[in-house]
């Protein structure tokens, strides 16, 4: 039974976040070298060290998250205390936390920082996935099946932005969006949804106008069109990311010897990591962390579509939803195509919070195939002889 269970596992999937992990850990250190001594005045390895200890950890929880049954997620013993404990944790920020790049999105205990909100996308997929799963039946009455749910997704994503975190509340509510969308929804109930939601950010937005439509947030569409013209102030980050990726051209600079994060090029080991990748390996080791994080995400909707369980299937969309949102926006903004929004890159940028979440998310789509691929090859031939073992009884009781 083991080894049945042990070879159901998707071991491609598995190699393609342990390559990409891998490699981030390395561009970390490429980096961040620079930045480490003239900003923090710490030896230069200082983020690849802390990127290590953090990718350790996260690999034993994507290991022990893998081998967890992710069926007991939709229990109310698992999935109240989770709901209750985002909530407070988000609560909380507003008077323990750190108030940083003019968010209070953090914890901050000695040299560990924390993000609870990088962990509440986590629970809004669960908690999403689990009550819609158990809707199935009634999931288009909306007053009963749609409504009640959205709740705790309607709290979190405005505790989340009025801290203010637009970016990742923005991320929460496509996510969510996503599994309804995949729930089996009819399109006129999540007509109504939109419309509604419409309804209740307008007020929202009038309440943090100041923030929301405030001079720098508003610079950040003006610059997209030419981030040359104010590359001294409002443009700086996005020239200096055209900069990179234009100098890497087809081979890259090679490893280590990119220009761009000598200071020139602010957050190069979190948001602007890909410009450095394209600095330093060209479009090799551009294509390299885009074809990888492709990879992830389809065969999440890959696995998505043939597990028969409608909880694993909203888990498996939720996933891969949320790591095919968060890449788009990390590589929209550092090519600008879209506004900067200080998205991390997933699997490549430093940083503990977002890495310990995705090692818990990833490692939950691991064990969403494990069973759908144990049921592949292993249900068949055990209803085969079942139904065998059926036949020969009736014909030995039509016998006697």
């Amino acid at each position: 039974m083991f080894k049945k269970i042990l070879k159901s596992y998707d071991y491609s999937l598995i190699i393609a976040i342990f390559l990409l992990s891998a490699f981030g850990l390395v561009m970390v250190y490429s980096a961040s070298m620079a930045s480490a001594v003239q900003r923090y005045g710490v030896a230069s390895d200082y983020f690849y060290q802390r990127q290590k200890i953090f990718l350790i950890g996260a690999a034993v929880i994507f290991v022990l998250t893998a081998l967890f049954p992710y069926k007991a997620m939709k229990s109310n013993r698992i999935l109240a205390p989770m709901v209750l404990l985002s909530l407070v944790g988000l609560f909380a920020l507003f008077v323990f936390g750190h108030l940083a790049g003019g968010a209070q999105s953090w914890f901050k205990i000695g040299a560990l920082s924390l993000q609870p909100s990088e962990f509440v996308k986590l629970c809004v997929i669960i908690y999403l996935a689990a009550v819609y799963a158990k809707k199935q039946a009634y999931v288009n009455e909306f007053n009963k099946g749609v409504l009640p749910p959205l709740a705790y997704l309607v709290l979190v994503s405005a505790l989340i932005a009025i801290q203010p975190d637009f970016g990742t509340a923005m991320i929460i509510v496509l996510i969510a969006g996503t599994i309804l969308l995949s729930s089996g929804m009819n399109f006129k109930n999540f007509t109504k949804l939109i419309l509604m939601g419409l309804i209740l950010v307008l007020p929202f937005m009038l309440l943090l106008k100041g923030e929301i439509f405030s001079a720098k947030r508003v610079d950040r569409f003006a610059v997209m069109n030419d981030p040359f013209a104010t590359e001294k102030t409002s443009g700086f980050h996005l020239a200096n990311s055209y900069i990179a990726i234009g100098s890497g051209g087809v081979n890259g600079l090679g490893l280590g010897r990119g220009v761009q994060k000598l200071g020139y090029l602010p957050e190069a080991h979190t948001d602007f990591i890909m410009a450095v990748i394209a600095e330093e390996l060209g479009v090799w080791g551009v294509g390299f962390v885009i074809i990888l994080l492709a990879y992830i995400v389809l065969r999440g909707i890959r696995i998505a579509l043939k597990c028969t369980d409608p909880f694993g299937s909203l888990l498996a969309i939720g996933i891969s939803s949320m790591i095919g949102i968060q890449t788009f926006i990390n590589l929209g903004g550092v090519s600008g195509l879209i506004p900067l929004t200080g998205v991390p890159l997933p699997f490549v940028s430093y940083g503990g919070s977002s890495l310990i979440q995705l090692a818990i998310a990833t490692g939950i789509l691991t064990n969403v195939s494990m069973f759908v691929n144990y049921e592949e090859k292993y249900k068949p031939k055990k209803e085969q002889i079942e139904k065998s073992a059926n036949q020969s009884g009736s014909v030995f009781q039509m016998r006697t």
